[in-house]
């Protein structure tokens, strides 16, 4: 086991410890094996966003807006639905649940949920 602790995998908190065998979270109390921190690294838990349809999005990936949307702030407007968003880039530091970024036509830059768009295949 290395010195520094990785955070947990179930909200992120990097203040975690370890009891016996297991790592513990002390923001929601997750217990997982120290031994399932290489698979959880490989996965980059957390990490995979998923679209309106389980699909995993990935950086640069193409969408499409599946229900209308109002936008809020800077004049408004209104992204219709089925409406393609071409590169996205998918962010963690988004605000609210919004972990898309991207360049909406007509609209400009802004960020996104991933509840609100399909990948196209």
């Amino acid at each position: 086991m290395s010195d520094q602790l990785p955070p947990c995998p179930a909200c992120g908190e990097a203040f975690t410890y370890e009891q016996g065998a297991l790592l513990v979270c002390p923001m929601c109390g997750h217990e997982w094996s120290a031994d399932e921190v290489s698979d959880v690294d490989s996965a980059h838990a957390g990490a995979a966003v998923k679209d309106s349809v389980g699909n995993v999005l990935a950086d640069g990936d193409t969408v499409i807006v599946v229900t209308t949307v109002k936008v809020k702030g800077g004049g408004g407007g209104v992204i219709k639905a089925g409406t393609k968003v071409r590169g996205i880039r998918l962010i963690s530091d988004g605000v609210g649940d919004h972990d898309i970024d991207a360049n909406v036509p007509g609209l400009g830059r802004m960020q996104l949920k991933s509840s609100v768009v399909k990948k196209v295949v």
